[in-house]
């Protein structure tokens, strides 16, 4: 389905995490949307000599729902995530979409993984609560969210106890003794699973930082995971790795 370019008013807004915001919105024409798709927001006046500049977020939502819903994370000086941030409600702004490949694809009798790190669970919401999901299920499902603290964790209530998914949240350094799920990254949690995950019979969706998705697919590779069974978001390029990605779905 083509983009096309909507006219956005904002519905709501409110904080998800210390870090993490929620902002709804509507379009002024119907559009029609694949769970993982994005939107790409202009940002006025925020380019070199006054342009406009465009950046791209994960519709966190299913297409069945609205308004629709992102998450964005609050990044010291970009100019998406601030724009945004100041947003409320019966504020307007300029969207194009829907964007990216990035999509569930339904495979009788495969298993699924989801992989995220932080916003990187934002299409993986709209991918498990979506209706293709629903109507063509994985064999079983894993959502794996990792996060530095407790305090950082989204979508806690929605995804645990949802009917068919194993849900791990990955807290790397807990804050408290409170914490009793699991302490580690999501590397340190595929690392941990034994022979009697489906390795070889799994569909590997990996959504966040670079850094994590190549350890994944090291991980994967080791395990004899097929490149055709892993589908990948990069959302930014770790500090520590030099050269530029493609980034389909900047967080700034």
């Amino acid at each position: 389905m083509p983009a096309i370019e909507l006219n956005c008013e904002v519905k709501s807004f409110r904080m998800l995490t210390p870090t993490v915001f929620e902002i709804t919105f509507e379009g002024d024409k119907p559009v029609e949307f694949e769970a993982g798709q994005f939107v790409s927001v202009v940002i006025p006046g925020a380019g070199p000599k006054g342009r406009d500049l465009r950046r791209a977020y994960s519709i966190a939502s299913g297409p069945e729902v609205r308004p629709i819903e992102l998450c964005v994370k609050l990044v010291e000086g970009g100019p998406g995530t601030n724009y945004l941030y100041k947003l409320r409600p019966g504020d307007k702004f300029r969207g194009f979409f829907p964007y990216g490949d990035f999509t569930y694809e339904p495979k009788p009798g495969r298993h699924a993984c989801f992989i995220a790190t932080g916003t990187g669970i934002a299409p993986f919401r709209s991918m498990v609560f979506s209706r293709a999901l629903a109507e063509n299920p994985p064999a079983s499902t894993v959502a794996l969210l990792g996060v530095r603290d407790e305090a950082e964790l989204l979508y806690l209530d929605e995804f645990t106890g949802r009917p068919g998914v194993t849900w791990a949240p990955c807290v790397s350094r807990p804050t408290t003794d409170a914490w009793k799920g699991f302490r580690g990254r999501v590397t340190d949690w595929l690392r941990a699973q034994g022979q009697e995950f489906p390795w070889l019979e799994t569909e590997y969706y990996l959504c966040g930082g670079s850094a994590m998705i190549d350890e994944v697919k090291r991980i994967l590779a080791e395990k004899g995971v097929q490149k055709e069974s892993i589908h990948q978001e990069v959302y930014y390029k770790d500090p520590t790795q030099v050269a530029a990605p493609k980034a389909p779905a900047p967080t700034a």
